[in-house]
C-alpha cells in the first residue's frame, strides 16, 4: 500500500469512530425516568430519586472517551451556576472502576456526583450505544431529551432553563 492509501484508510477509520460519538440529539416523548441506586466514588449509595425536584443531567461517560472529556468543563460550570435547580449525575462506564475514575475526577475537579454504572442501569435507559449519552430529566422525573455524542454547553443550558 502506498502512503496516500494508508493515510486515506486511517482517515476513514477515524471518521467512522468519531461518527459513532457524534450521533446527535433524540427528542423523546416525556416518560418516567427509571430509578436506580448505584455506588458513588466515595462509596456511598446514590439513587436517581435523591434528586427528584431538580433538573437532572444524567450523563453516561468514561474516562477514556474524548467527547466525554470535552463535556466535563461544561457540566462543572452548569453545576456551579444552577446548583439550586440542577444536578449533573455522571454514570461512569469505565471497566477500571475506582482505579480509573477517582484520580480522573480529582484531576478534572469534577464537582458533581459520579456513580459506577452497571448493566442494569444501561438496560434501564434503553442500552447505551455510544458515549457520551446524556438524558435531561425534568423536575417531575420525566425524561425530556436524550443526546448522544458531544453536546454544546448552550444546548444543555437551554434545556435547564426550559425545564427548571
Amino acid at each position: 500500500m502506498n502512503k496516500n492509501k494508508i493515510i486515506a484508510s486511517v482517515a476513514a477509520l477515524i471518521f467512522v469512530i468519531f461518527g459513532v460519538f457524534m450521533i446527535g440529539t433524540t427528542s423523546v416523548s416525556a416518560q418516567g425516568a427509571p430509578d436506580f441506586t448505584l455506588t458513588d466514588i466515595e462509596g456511598n449509595q446514590v439513587s436517581l430519586s435523591d434528586f427528584k425536584g431538580k433538573v437532572i443531567l444524567l450523563d453516561f461517560w468514561a474516562t477514556w472517551c474524548g467527547p466525554c472529556k470535552m463535556e466535563i468543563p461544561s457540566f462543572i460550570q452548569l453545576q456551579d451556576e444552577y446548583q439550586d435547580d440542577v444536578v449533573v449525575l455522571g454514570v461512569s462506564l469505565d471497566q477500571g472502576g475506582p482505579k480509573a475514575v477517582v484520580p480522573f475526577a480529582k484531576k478534572m475537579n469534577i464537582n458533581y456526583p459520579i456513580v459506577y454504572g452497571d448493566g442494569s442501569v444501561v438496560q434501564a435507559y434503553g442500552g447505551i450505544r455510544g458515549i457520551p449519552t446524556t438524558f435531561v430529566i425534568d423536575k417531575d422525573f420525566n425524561i425530556q431529551r436524550k443526546y448522544v455524542g458531544y453536546t454544546d454547553h448552550k444546548v444543555f443550558e437551554k434545556d435547564i432553563l426550559a425545564f427548571k
